[in-house]
């Protein structure tokens, strides 16, 4: 069955997008292939794509500075699919607004529950930007009466402890760095890591069964954290 969801991969080795192309084909997306930064950027204003799989080493330009580019006038899903190894590089790819990130060689089943996971929450994102009732299997954030419940049962957190789950909530799925959470939680000329661990790990032990296995926050280690989405 086809759909109308339309993939943008933006990589200059022909092998690999092939791959991704063959890929999403299967799985019913259409899909459009180029393999510089500026095709990636016309064909990104011209065909208004559902998402984009961005290669950070393109021969005309670096990706980083084409998601800031594209960062400066749209809010399309992008997920960089990278070589890279270096948790610099892949901070910084959170940072300027990619929606995740992907090393190589990767797994078919991965990319494939990547971009559901971007395409959802890019959807959530469009229809309300602070939802009233966030649920996440039995976890609930009420934002209208300000109220966490597992299971049903009162969850008692402080309020930043409350803005950081709130904040991953709103965000399900998506890679929240370090300095995102700093930034939209004390401010964007605060330094606060050690408080942010010491916050999480309050939370965790507030909600989570087991702290040292969390089903509700994952950490992406030396990068930030995740929320997940069921």
């Amino acid at each position: 069955m086809q759909n109308d969801l339309l993939i943008l991969i933006i990589e200059d080795e022909p092998g690999i997008s092939h791959f991704m192309n063959a890929i999403l084909s299967a799985s019913n997306y259409k899909t459009l292939e180029v393999q510089t930064g500026k095709e990636g950027l016309s064909m990104a204003a011209s065909h208004a794509p559902d998402l984009i799989l961005l290669d950070l080493g393109l021969p005309d330009m670096d990706g980083l500075a084409l998601l800031k580019t594209l960062r400066s006038w749209s809010d399309i899903p992008v997920i960089v699919v990278s070589a890279r190894l270096h948790e610099r590089e892949k901070v910084e790819a959170l940072d300027l607004g990619a929606d995740d990130y992907i090393t190589k060689p990767f797994g078919t089943s991965e990319l494939l529950a990547r971009i559901r996971t971007a395409l959802r929450h890019s959807l959530r994102t469009k229809s309300s930007t602070e939802a009233p009732i966030i649920e996440i299997g039995d976890l609930k954030i009420d934002n209208d009466k300000r109220r966490v419940t597992v299971a049903d049962e009162i969850v008692h957190l402080t309020p930043i402890e409350y803005k950081i789950l709130e904040l991953l909530g709103r965000h399900a799925g998506k890679v929240l760095t370090h300095d995102f959470l700093i930034r939209e939680i004390w401010g964007p000329y605060a330094n606060e890591n050690q408080t942010l661990r010491v916050n999480l790990s309050n939370i965790r032990r507030k909600i989570e069964q087991n702290p040292a296995e969390p089903r509700y926050i994952q950490t992406e280690i030396g990068v930030g954290y995740r929320m997940v989405e069921e």
